[in-house]
């Protein structure tokens, strides 16, 4: 009998392949940034599981600062793979972290921000101390409430399968930037969702809309709707540019220059409306850019048919 076929044998084979690979020194600013992208979203859904008011900081509905928080941990986001590459200290375990850290930034938050907001502003403040009656869930009698917990979940689902699928198509790229994505990037949807729900809570709290129930049920009726499309958008395979590594990346001419430092004057007037419309038209962008590319191929083809 050989060696290999005792007992002693193939335990030493099977230690060999549980071996585990041995982690290179992990680099402590990318880690630190990347965290903070992680507690931006644990500090966004603790904010969010208040009651819906005045907040201590800066006076902001508790809403409005859980989604400035969502778009705080985009910044860390953005930065901390930037941050890797200029220090030569990329890896696997950032890689992997970064995702991790995403699906609740981006995942879990904004859904969770989109559930408190439905559940407040469709039956309002029905109990003492400002808390909220249950209307969102899987338990609820509402047909209307089981959808909104559906639609939920079913975007962090679809966040967790284009943070996988990024991962798996960029398996062999070694920290390389990226100027274009298959899908809306999660950070992307969580913006939209998040910047409608700052906008919907800044247009309630300063004017007198906060008296309308028809404005409130609407909002609480089209922003499912728009989480939904964002969740189909993220596992979709429509094109999206990396607005960062495009367009602030590198050296650029004088006009894209004044493209750019046109809207952040225009947002310190209109922060809230600016940066939804800003997010809006990014999530659209794909979409306008595929209809749009198929309409110059069909112009084109009867141009390619009369040549020969």
């Amino acid at each position: 009998m050989s060696p290999s076929a005792t007992p002693t044998g193939r335990r030493r084979r099977i230690g060999r392949r549980l071996r585990r690979k041995v982690l290179a020194p992990v680099a402590v600013v990318p880690t630190l940034l990347t965290l903070a992208n992680l507690v931006c979203g644990f500090a966004a859904i603790h904010f969010a599981s208040k009651p819906v008011e005045t907040s201590m900081f800066f006076q902001w509905s508790t809403l409005t600062l859980a989604g400035s928080l969502i778009f705080l941990g985009m910044f860390f986001d953005a930065i901390d793979g930037s941050v890797a590459r200029l220090t030569g200290s990329t890896s696997d375990l950032g890689k992997q972290l970064d995702s991790l850290c995403d699906i609740v930034t981006f995942g879990v938050a904004p859904a969770y921000l989109m559930m408190r907001l439905v559940s407040f502003y469709y039956v309002g403040s029905t109990e003492p101390a400002g808390m909220v009656q249950v209307f969102v869930g899987p338990d609820v009698d509402s047909i209307y409430g089981k959808a909104v917990w559906a639609i939920a979940a079913f975007y962090v689902c679809c966040a967790a399968l284009r943070l996988a699928r990024f991962n798996a198509e960029t398996e062999d790229d070694e920290g390389a930037p990226h100027h274009s994505f298959k899908g809306l990037p999660t950070p992307g949807a969580a913006g939209l969702v998040a910047s409608l729900i700052v906008l919907h809570q800044h247009l309630l709290f300063t004017t007198n809309a906060g008296d309308s129930i028809a404005i409130a049920r609407a909002s609480a009726l089209v922003l499912p709707v728009v989480t939904l499309l964002c969740g189909l958008a993220m596992v979709s395979t429509v094109p999206y540019i990396h607005v960062v590594n495009r367009y602030l990346g590198g050296r650029r001419d004088f006009g894209s220059l004044v493209r750019i430092v046109l809207p952040v004057i225009v947002a310190i007037w209109f922060l809230q409306a600016m940066i939804a419309i800003v997010c809006t038209a990014y999530a659209l962008s794909g979409p306008i850019r595929v209809i749009t590319l198929k309409m110059r191929r069909r112009q084109a083809a009867p141009l390619e048919g009369d040549d020969e």
